[in-house]
This record gives C-alpha cells, sequence and structure tokens, in this order.
C-alpha cells in the first residue's frame, strides 16, 4: 500500500480522493507543509509517499504516470510529487524546511506544499523524473475560472484512448507497428483489467513458442504450418507484455529479464525444433540452424557493443558527421524511414519471415532465407556504424571501456598473458587479433581438427589478450566483443562440421547457446547497471579464449564420437553453472527491490 497526504483545503466535488484510491494511495489529509512532516513520520519507511496538492484537476493516468512508476525513486508533476523508499529522507528533510518556513510566515499560504517541496528537492540534486504528458492535463488551479477551463480540458481528452495509445512502443518495427500493435494494445488491456501481470503473458510467450517448436519438429506439412501460426501468436504475446507493462506501469527488474532472456530462448529454441523435422524428413540442416544462431547472436553483440560503446559521449546524441547528415536526410522522407527499419530485420519482421516460410517451404529454404537476411542486415547496420565511428572523435568514458572489457568476455588465460605481455602499439594489437580470429577460422574450416588449428588457437589466445590489454577506448574498439564471438562461435560450428558425425552439430547447437546465454546475461546486467556477472564465473566457464583452445584441444585429441560426447559434457556443465547463477541473481535483485527497468531501445 501507499499513501498520498492531500495538503490544503479539500475542494467540493473533486474526485481528487477517488482518483488517488483507484492507484493504490491511501490517502490522508493535512492542513500545511507542518501537518503533512507530521503525518509523513507516520507512513511506514518502506512504502511509497505521494504529497498532493488538494486543488490539483488532471487525468487519473496523469497521476498513474506521475506517482506510480515503479523504475524513478522520485518523480513529480505540477501540484504532486512522489518518492519511493530511496529518496524518503530527502523528502523528510524537505518536508521539514517548507515547514519551519511556513510557520513564521503566511505569505506561503496559498502556495502549493508539492510545488514547494519539488523545488526544494531540485534545490538538494534530488534526481526527479518528470512524466512527458501530452495531451494529458495535470494543473493546480487558483480560482474558480481556471478551475472549470481545467475540467473542461480533462473532459475533451480521452484518458484511456491515451494510455491505450502510450502503451504501444513508440519506436518500432514495420510489421509490429501495422501488422500487431493496432490490436495486441487490446490484449493488454484485456490482460490489465484480468489482473494479470507482463511477466505471466511473457511465460505465455515462451510456452506458446516451445510448442511452436514441438509441432515444427513434428517434421509434416500440418507441423510446419502449426508452428508457423503459433510463431506469430506468441510474437503478438510478446509485444502485449511489454504494452501491458506500459499500460499499467508493472515494470520490474525481473520482469525486463524475463522478456529479453525468452525472446532468446524462443528464435534459437525454434531453430532447433525446425532442424529436428528437417531431420526426420531425411534433411541434415543443423549445420544452418547453427549459423543462423551463430550469426543472430553476433549481430546481437555488435548492437550491445556499439550502444555501450556510445553511453555517456555527447557526440553520440549529437552526431554531425556526413554519415549522421545522410542519415537525417533519409528520415525526413517519410517512406524511407519504414524501409530502413525493415531491411535491419528486426524480431518482427524476422519472426514473420520464418513463420511464413515454415508454413509454405522446408526448414533448409527458410534457414537459407534468414541467413541472407541476417547476413545483409548485419553488414548494413555495421557499415554504418563502423562509419560513423571513422568520422567522429569519439569520447569513451571509463564506464564504457569497462562495459567493453566485460562484453570482451576474457578468461584467466587473457588475464595472465595481458599482464606480461602487453603490446606497445594498440591499433596493431587491433589488427593481429583481427588475423587471428581470421587465421583460426580458416584453419578450421580448411584443415579440421588436428595440431594446426590447435596452434592456431594458440596464437588467438595471444593476440586477443593483447588485444584486450589496455582500456577499449579506440574509435573501432566495440568490434572486439562481436569479433570474439564469431572466432568462438564458429570454431566450434566448424569443427563439429568436420567431425562429420551424427550428433556432432547438435552438441556444438547445445554448446554455443549456453555460452550465448552468458554473453546475453552480461549485456542485460550492464543495461540495468547492475554490474558484470562476477568473475569468478568468468573464470569457471574458461572466458572466450580458454573455450575455443579447449574446444580445438578435444577435437585433435579425440575421436568423432567422442568429441561430440565432450561437446555434450561442456554444453551441460556451461549451462547449469551460468544459469543457476544467473536466476540466483536475478531473483535476488528481484526480491531485495533492485530499481525496476524497462528497454525502449531498438527492436531486437
Amino acid at each position: 500500500m501507499s499513501t498520498a497526504i492531500l495538503t490544503g483545503q479539500p475542494v467540493p466535488g473533486s474526485s481528487l480522493e477517488g482518483d488517488l484510491r483507484s492507484l493504490g494511495f491511501d490517502v490522508r489529509v493535512a492542513s500545511d507543509a507542518g501537518d503533512a512532516e507530521t503525518l509523513l513520520a507516520t507512513v511506514p519507511a518502506g512504502q511509497r509517499v505521494a504529497i498532493v496538492d488538494a486543488r490539483f484537476v488532471g487525468h487519473v493516468h496523469a497521476l498513474r504516470l506521475g506517482l506510480t512508476d515503479p523504475r524513478f525513486d522520485a518523480a513529480a508533476l505540477p501540484g504532486a510529487v512522489t518518492v519511493r523508499p530511496a529518496a524518503r529522507q530527502a523528502l523528510t528533510r524537505a518536508l521539514a524546511r517548507e515547514g519551519s518556513a511556513a510557520s513564521g510566515s503566511t505569505a506561503v499560504a496559498l502556495d502549493s506544499v508539492a510545488d514547494r517541496v519539488v523545488a526544494a528537492l531540485d534545490a538538494d540534486g534530488v534526481p526527479l523524473h518528470r512524466p512527458d504528458l501530452g495531451a494529458l492535463v495535470a494543473v493546480v488551479p487558483t480560482d474558480p475560472q481556471t478551475r472549470n477551463e481545467a475540467r473542461q480540458a480533462v473532459a475533451a481528452v480521452d484518458d484511456e484512448a491515451v494510455r491505450l495509445r502510450t502503451a504501444v512502443k513508440s519506436r518500432d518495427g514495420f510489421f509490429t507497428t501495422h501488422f500487431i500493435s493496432p490490436y495486441s494494445r487490446y490484449i493488454a488491456r484485456w490482460c490489465a483489467r484480468r489482473g494479470l501481470t507482463p511477466n505471466q503473458v511473457t511465460t505465455a510467450s515462451l510456452v506458446t513458442a516451445l510448442i511452436a517448436a514441438g509441432c515444427a519438429a513434428t517434421g509434416t506439412r500440418g507441423g510446419f504450418v502449426a508452428a508457423g501460426l503459433l510463431l506469430i501468436l506468441s510474437f503478438v504475446l510478446d509485444c502485449t507484455d511489454g504494452q501491458l507493462a506500459r499500460y499499467s506501469l508493472q515494470y520490474s527488474t525481473l520482469g525486463a529479464w524475463l522478456d529479453a532472456t525468452f525472446d532468446r530462448a524462443k528464435e534459437y529454441a525454434y531453430y532447433a525444433g525446425l532442424a529436428l523435422g528437417a531431420a526426420r524428413g531425411g534433411d541434415d540442416v543443423w549445420g544452418l540452424a547453427l549459423a543462423a544462431m551463430v550469426l543472430q547472436t553476433c549481430r546481437h553483440v555488435v548492437d550491445f557493443s556499439y550502444n555501450e560503446a556510445n553511453a555517456g559521449d555527447p557526440a553520440a546524441t549529437g552526431n554531425t558527421s556526413p554519415t549522421a547528415a545522410l542519415s537525417d536526410r533519409l528520415d525526413s522522407v517519410g517512406w524511407t524511414v519504414w524501409v530502413r527499419r525493415m531491411i535491419v530485420l528486426p524480431i518482427g519482421e524476422r519472426w514473420a519471415m520464418i513463420a511464413v516460410l515454415t508454413a509454405l517451404t522446408t526448414p533448409r529454404i527458410t534457414f537459407y532465407a534468414l541467413l541472407v537476411g541476417c547476413a545483409f542486415a548485419a553488414t548494413y547496420t555495421t557499415a554504418g556504424r563502423v562509419l560513423r565511428s571513422l568520422n567522429r572523435k569519439a569520447q569513451r568514458t571509463d564506464r564504457a571501456a569497462r562495459a567493453l572489457a566485460d562484453l570482451a568476455d576474457s578468461g584467466p588465460l587473457a588475464e595472465a598473458l595481458a599482464r606480461v605481455m602487453p603490446s606497445r602499439y594498440p591499433v596493431l594489437a587491433k589488427l593481429l587479433v583481427l588475423a587471428g580470429a581470421v587465421v583460426l577460422l580458416l584453419t578450421a574450416w580448411l584443415d579440421g581438427p588436428g595440431l594446426p588449428v590447435v596452434l592456431a588457437a594458440a596464437v588467438y589466445v595471444l593476440v586477443s589478450a593483447d588485444a584486450v590489454a589496455r582500456p577499449l577506448k579506440g574509435a573501432l574498439d566495440w568490434l572486439i566483443p562481436p569479433l570474439f564471438r564469431a572466432a568462438e562461435y564458429g570454431t566450434v560450428l566448424l569443427l563439429a562440421a568436420e567431425a562429420d558425425v551424427n550428433g556432432a552439430l547438435p552438441a556444438a547447437f547445445g554448446l554455443v547457446a549456453a555460452v550465448a546465454y552468458h554473453h546475453y546475461d552480461t549485456v542485460y546486467r550492464i543495461r540495468g547497471d547492475a554490474g558484470a556477472p562476477p568473475r569468478w564465473l568468468v573464470r569457471v566457464i574458461g572466458g572466450h579464449e580458454g573455450r575455443t583452445l579447449l574446444v580445438t584441444v578435444l577435437a585433435a585429441l579425440l575421436a568423432p564420437t567422442d568429441f561430440k560426447v565432450a561437446l555434450t559434457v561442456l554444453a551441460v556443465a556451461v549451462a547449469l553453472v551460468v544459469l543457476l547463477e544467473s536466476i540466483r541473481f536475478w531473483v535476488t535483485a528481484h526480491q531485495t527491490g533492485a530499481p525496476a527497468v524497462h528497454d525502449e531501445g531498438e527492436p531486437a
């Protein structure tokens, strides 16, 4: 239960008390700042508290946005201010000062206590969230005429229509915007009115996708058609959970993690289902399924690394490079915005393509189309970001450098080598690691398991350690983490394919999926300002360079059937360690009241 303290004389006919109670507030009335301070002292320390001017006139959704959003410790709108427990002391100090000032003067009697408290919090440097209300009304009238005008303004705007419209993400893909959101927002409202939570809808989306993967695994035309339809339904529910969170402001740390993690789990489980279904028909596409997962994960790591590298850099948001100027000119032509959003193949377009091709064609054709589309999208986005990075002077912050180092996922071998062999030439070190990754992949592809690939992996370990020996603050250093991902995942894929034994590629798929989960989990922790996974975890699972070297050694020493078993054991071991620690961390963060987060970034 939250508590709202109304300050000032209640206004006859006002619905404010009822509106606050409908939002879950226990309403109390205070005559002035001193009285509000006394009432505040009686409110339990773990509760949210709001100070609201009794003369307030506005939409209920304006109050909801300003007073109930769990992502912010303190928030304000005209005539109202609220704090969560973390900012409670700041509110107590501000009220105490206002109470003392008011006790010796009558000049402030007609002022808004809430607005004076807001000014005091601002003066104390307390970060205050002020929601964008748009067409919604939130005012404190000072006379009957302005109150009547405010009530007319409230009546002129449909509160529920605004709430539904803003439940939809402001920036989304073409397919989502035009084919899903027009009706999924109403599903979100239906869920909210029945007390369903975003996490429950997220779980339903996961279950639906897993059933879709199971249908695809049957290998029958009916199974493929059902799989395509269920995949679209899963995506509808995936959109609905975020819209439900925005509609009812049910944001949480756990919810953001579940939403992001389940998206990856759904897509990659569906890949596995397609591969199983194709195998039932005598077509082995496990290599294509693994290649699709590798490419998609590397695409995401490029996105994450670029965004984290530019976090805190003012030039990133005010880019005046020729590339940015061209981008702005293209965006000024309406239709090009949608074309550019579609060609990067975001999750809506990608899943729609997969669903249609699954129902109408074969798994092999589906994967071919997916690989071509994702490869083009990856080339387009990466090239643009490289040009942007080269055409402006980057100002990498220490936080950005730490984030890139965490995303690199360097293990104990790289740590030890970086201390004894730091290069004097950072640019040369980056070029050498690029060459080392290319040589490693070519050796795995052309020579297969054996001594050459082990030697190539050993050289790769040396150059990768040197590449991260210094802070990653160069213009293109954000490319280091995706390069490491491509080298590790690609090596596993190629060696499993070269083993040419039944079950090696599915085992490799499981290993890459387990490691990819660890890399995604690292991203979500960094985005939530929770820091990277603990170093002991990175050391236990070997780091990217340790795992890469280990896989090459296993491939060289073991017979193909034994190599398949080794990959399976390694996949299970990594998955167990990573999953257990990840679940422990996120559940603990949720239970200890970590700040709620909600990702409104680029469509994945």
